[in-house]
Parts: C-alpha cells; sequence; structure tokens
C-alpha cells in the first residue's frame, strides 16, 4: 500500500511513517516544514534502513498534491498537516481556519481529482469540548473550547458531508488523546519550533535545561491534585493506531470514528513526577493562571478501537517518560536544521 502521508516531517507523522515501514507499507511524506525539519527523514532512514520519498509543499496547494498522488500510484492519504497549539489558535483563529479547515477541504478536493478515496484523518479529543462526563466515548455530544478545537470539529463536520455524497469513500477520523513519548531508539521525538505548547516537551526541555521552570496553568481544578487531568497515550502506540485503521477499515466504504487512548487520566504534577523518576533530574513548576480553552479532565474510553481495529495502547506511562527523556537527553536542541 501507497500511502501519502501529509505533515509527515512532524512528530506523529514521522513515527507513523517508521511503522508504516515496518508494516510493509511505502509512506510518501508531504510537508511545508513549517513547523519541523528535513533531517527527520535522515533519522527515518537511520531508525528502518529504509530511504522516504519527500514532497516539499502545502496542502492549499491542489495542483502539487494531485500531481504527488498520480505519480506515486497513491492508495490513501493519512492527514496529519495542521497548526495545533490551544494558545496559539486564540490568538490566530483565521490561520488556524485556513490552514487546518481549508488545507483538508483542498486536500480532498485533490484526492478526488486523483481518484484516491480513502483518508485517515488526525482529529483531536479537543472535538469533545467540555465534557460531561469521562471516560469519553465515540458518541458523545461534540463541541469546541477553543479555535484550534473548532477546526478539528469543522474538519470532522466537512468530511461528514462528503462522506454522505460519495459513500463509497473510506473515511476515517481518528480523535487523538494527548501524544507524549519518543522512538524508542532516541533518534525521533517532539521538537517543538520555539516554546512548546505541549506539556512534555516543556517538562524535559526544563530537565535537560534549556528552560528555568514549567509553567502549570491552573491548580484549581476539580480534580485530585487540581491541575489539569488528561490521557497520555505513547506517540508509538498511536502510530499502531493508524496502522491497524489503514489495514482493518482504510479499504470499507464507509465513516469510521475512534478514540485513540489509553483510559486512564493522569494529572499534570502525575506526569512531572513521573518524568522526574524517569530522568532522575528536577523539574522546577510554578503555578500559574488557568489558560483559556483549557477543560479539568479529558480521558478515552478506547474500547471501540479495540474491538474494531484489534488496537489498544500497551506503552506505560513509565515507558513515555523514559523515551521522551532518552530523546530529549540525546537531542538537548532538538533535530539539526
Amino acid at each position: 500500500m501507497k500511502v501519502l502521508v501529509t505533515g509527515g516531517m512532524g512528530y506523529i507523522g514521522s513515527h507513523t511513517c517508521i511503522q508504516l515501514l515496518e508494516a510493509g507499507m511505502t509512506p510518501v511524506i508531504f510537508d511545508n516544514l513549517y513547523n519541523s525539519k528535513v533531517s527527520v527523514n535522515e533519522r527515518i532512514q537511520r531508525v528502518t534502513g529504509q530511504s522516504v520519498e519527500f514532497v516539499e509543499g502545502d496542502i492549499r496547494n491542489k495542483a502539487l498534491l494531485v500531481d504527488t498522488m498520480k505519480r506515486h500510484n497513491i492508495d490513501s492519504v493519512i492527514h496529519f498537516a495542521g497548526l495545533k497549539a490551544v494558545g496559539e489558535s486564540v490568538a490566530k483563529p483565521l490561520e488556524y481556519f485556513d490552514n487546518n479547515v481549508s488545507g483538508t477541504l483542498v486536500l480532498v478536493d485533490a484526492m478526488r481529482d486523483a481518484g484516491v478515496t480513502s483518508l485517515v484523518f488526525s482529529s483531536s479529543a479537543t472535538v469533545y469540548g467540555d465534557p460531561a462526563s469521562v471516560p469519553i466515548t465515540e458518541d458523545f455530544p461534540t463541541s469546541a473550547t477553543n479555535p484550534y478545537g473548532r477546526s478539528k470539529l469543522m474538519v470532522e463536520e466537512c468530511l461528514t458531508d462528503f462522506h454522505a455524497a460519495n459513500p463509497q469513500w473510506s473515511i476515517t477520523l481518528l480523535r487523538y488523546f494527548n501524544p507524549v513519548g519518543s522512538h524508542p531508539s532516541g533518534d525521533l521525538g517532539e521538537d517543538p519550533q520555539g516554546i512548546p505548547n505541549n506539556l512534555m516537551p516543556f517538562v524535559s526541555q526544563v530537565a535537560v535545561g534549556r528552560r528555568e521552570f514549567l509553567s502549570v496553568f491552573g491548580d484549581d481544578y476539580p480534580t485530585p491534585d487540581g491541575t489539569g487531568v488528561r490521557d497520555y497515550i505513547h506517540v508509538m502506540d498511536l502510530a499502531d493506531g493508524h496502522i491497524a485503521a489503514l489495514n482493518k477499515v482504510g479499504q470499507q466504504a464507509g465513516l469510521h470514528i475512534f478514540n485513540l487512548g489509553t483510559g486512564n487520566g493522569s494529572s499534570v504534577l502525575d506526569m512531572v513526577k513521573a518524568f522526574e523518576q524517569a530522568s532522575g533530574k528536577t523539574v522546577a513548576y510554578k503555578i500559574a493562571p488557568r489558560r483559556p480553552g483549557d477543560i479539568a479532565e479529558c480521558w478515552a474510553d478506547s474500547s471501540k478501537a479495540e474491538t474494531i481495529l484489534q488496537w489498544k495502547a500497551t506503552r506505560s506511562l513509565q515507558q513515555m517518560c523514559e523515551d521522551t527523556w532518552h530523546w530529549q537527553s540525546e537531542n538537548p536542541k532538538g533535530y539539526p536544521e
């Protein structure tokens, strides 16, 4: 199977490319390098011993997408490319809607022209808004508490309407919870450009000496220790979820929706303690005000994915922290240019 991976140089995309290669599939990376580096491809090759075709381009460039899909005889598309920072989305909603929503519509239009009818979309648990209860199942009502989440929800709604008009397509919406960790080799990991927006890269940058302290946004939530609770999932488990989706439903007509999480919630301070144990370093932190758009707790019921995709997250919190530290300690400044 030949798979176009938009955003394949990014954090989740690069790990998924490795697992695609391990599964005997052929990824073709399509990425504009806005928030990633071209040296990622050298790392993929180092880990797998295989080179991956890379096309530098923006998902809003329809002609280049059509050409790439036809030239490489693409069978399926995994769509990761998108902006993903909650705080930034509040400040730059237009850019988020342009990139995430318009970009996806251009991509699907290009797929239609190229005759590719299998799409796996990188969605998010943010589409559940502030859930009334946990754990969250796929039939929960959807809403958004910030422009990033709204962009993911708008794409889901667009794809749902598109599928109703084109029922022969296979469209899979994978709602991720919080990906952390890195490839066990230490060669690939999360390398945010500028100030990290996610917890774990911030924690690991404090531990490695790149940042002075971690800001913990809010300690007055109705949770056991007052800090936000999330479902953290190892990026390798998440990558495996995409392979399972391609194998089980990627060639089946239908709109397929799955949560990908562990089913367990961990607080910010739980993660700090687990990381300190894994790294042997102290992580300094300060309590800061809550961020707009954040919610108290959010974790998954992933039993549908377990039943239909035969997929389950297997890597522990300790493994997530150990792998994150392995990557960060060996690559303190992230990827080379």
